[in-house]
C-alpha cells in the first residue's frame, strides 16, 4: 500500500505485518489436516534441541514420490483418468487393488502455485536424478 518510504505510516506497516501473519496462520491451518506433510520443521531430539532442522515441503513431496519402498502416499492422491484407471479405483473399494503411484510414470510434472526458485528447481532435479534415474 506504499509506493515509497516517505508515505509509510505506522498504521500501514502494522496492517502489512498483520496481513502476513494472517496468511501464515491460514497456511498452518490447512497443513494441520495433512498426515504426512504437516510440518517443514524437524524438531530434533529432546536432548538436542539445537539439532532442529528445516525440510522444505517441495523436497518432502519429491522424496515421497521417488521413494523406492513405494508405500501408498498418504497426502498425495491419484486422480483417475480414463476407463481403466476408473475401473481400478472403483474395484479398490471392494478388493485389494493397488492405486497407481506417482513415481510409476517416466514424466513427472510438479505445479507449484506461486512458483519456485532456481535453487528449488535444482533441488528437485538432483533428487529425481539420484532417487529415480530415467524420470524427467
Amino acid at each position: 500500500g506504499c509506493d515509497s518510504s516517505l508515505n509509510l505510516t505506522s498504521q500501514k506497516a502494522t496492517d502489512a505485518v498483520d496481513s502476513i501473519f494472517r496468511s501464515l496462520r491460514d497456511i498452518a491451518r490447512v497443513r494441520m489436516h495433512m498426515k504426512q506433510f504437516n510440518s517443514i520443521r524437524n524438531p530434533g531430539s529432546n536432548t538436542h534441541q539445537a539439532s532442529a532442522s528445516y525440510k522444505p515441503l517441495l523436497k518432502q513431496v519429491v522424496e515421497e514420490i521417488c521413494n523406492p519402498d513405494r508405500p501408498d502416499p498418504v497426502d498425495i492422491e491419484h486422480i483417475s483418468s480414463g476407463l481403466t484407471d476408473l475401473l481400478k479405483t472403483g474395484f479398490s473399494m471392494f478388493m485389494k487393488v493397488n492405486r497407481p503411484h506417482p513415481g510409476d510414470h517416466p514424466l513427472l510434472i510438479i505445479f507449484m502455485v506461486g512458483g519456485v526458485s532456481v535453487s528449488e528447481v535444482k533441488m528437485v532435479k538432483d533428487l529425481v536424478a539420484t532417487r529415480k534415474p530415467g524420470t524427467q
